[in-house]
């Protein structure tokens, strides 16, 4: 029996999260989820990680995993909510620590701060397996938007997060500290070499011209049609386009607040003195 991925969009930041479930054993994880943030206000919600709480609720499923492809940086995590709620063990790629210790610095927290991505439960290697009954979740490294990225291979199917988007929307950027177009290419080209069937689900669209919403392509589709990374873009060119089109992008709008909350494995930063907490933006950092 195969096994099940239900998409859940998150209009406000273009983000798709995904339950994953092992239909006979009912062993479930959640894939890349969202806490709602309002910057003008400084608010969290919990609307679309109560979304994520219901389904597994409804189907009777038991939450094993909540993981996480990477360090978001256009959304807060809602991955401590969802434990507190259902359980399950917070993960990540086993390369977050570099990530840590890059941002620590821009935000200057201090020796205080642990950078050995102890703020997660699980830190995955490349490779490694996690079992939902008799499904397997392989981890697949493949950094470059940010050092610490990772794929989730299950069955046919792959959850590339940043790796690449859509065909007609391109590839991730790689300007954040830490990324690299050089080392994209290569998580591009590992992706890339799966057999053409194999299902990419995404963890972004942005609708391009107006189309409809979409989340999952194929390998072939990409190789066919992605003008970033189809067949004939070889690295030299890939990196040169990447450079040029990174240089022109603004940042996005939530990366301040959101780096410094998913660094902690989606904590928020410990309350000062009136019970409040609070986050930093650097100003005219150079």
């Amino acid at each position: 029996m195969p096994v099940s991925i239900d998409p859940f969009f998150d209009e406000a930041t273009n983000t798709f999260s995904y339950v994953i479930a092992d239909p006979v054993s009912g062993d479930a994880a959640i894939l890349d989820s969202v806490l709602d943030y309002d910057p003008a206000s400084g608010r969290t919600s919990h609307g679309s990680a109560d979304r994520l709480i219901a389904a597994i609720k409804d189907k009777g499923l038991t939450l094993r995993y909540i993981l996480e492809t990477h360090v978001h940086a256009d959304h807060l995590t809602a991955a401590p909510y969802l434990k507190a709620a259902l359980g399950g063990e917070i993960c990540i790629g086993s390369k977050v620590p570099v990530v840590q210790d890059t941002f620590a610095g821009i935000y200057n927290l201090g020796e205080d701060f642990a950078r050995n991505g102890s703020q997660f439960d699980r830190l995955l290697n490349d490779g490694e397996c996690l079992r939902l009954g008799d499904v397997e979740i392989e981890t697949l490294h493949t950094p470059g938007h940010t050092p610490a990225c990772v794929s989730y291979k299950v069955e046919d199917a792959v959850f590339v997060g940043d790796v690449m988007f859509m065909p007609d929307f391109g590839s991730a950027r790689c300007d954040f500290p830490g990324g690299d177009a050089r080392t994209l290419y290569r998580s591009v080209q590992r992706i890339l070499s799966l057999p053409p069937e194999t299902r990419l689900f995404m963890c972004h669209d942005y609708c391009p011209g107006g189309r409809e919403l979409r989340w999952i392509t194929t390998v072939a589709e990409q190789r066919a049609d992605n003008p970033h990374i189809k067949d004939g873009v070889d690295e030299e060119a890939f990196v040169t386009l990447r450079t040029e089109r990174d240089a022109k992008l603004s940042m996005p709008a939530l990366l301040l607040p959101s780096v410094q909350v998913n660094i902690r494995g989606g904590s928020f930063p410990q309350a000062e003195s009136n019970g409040n907490s609070y986050l930093k933006i650097p100003l005219n950092v150079v």
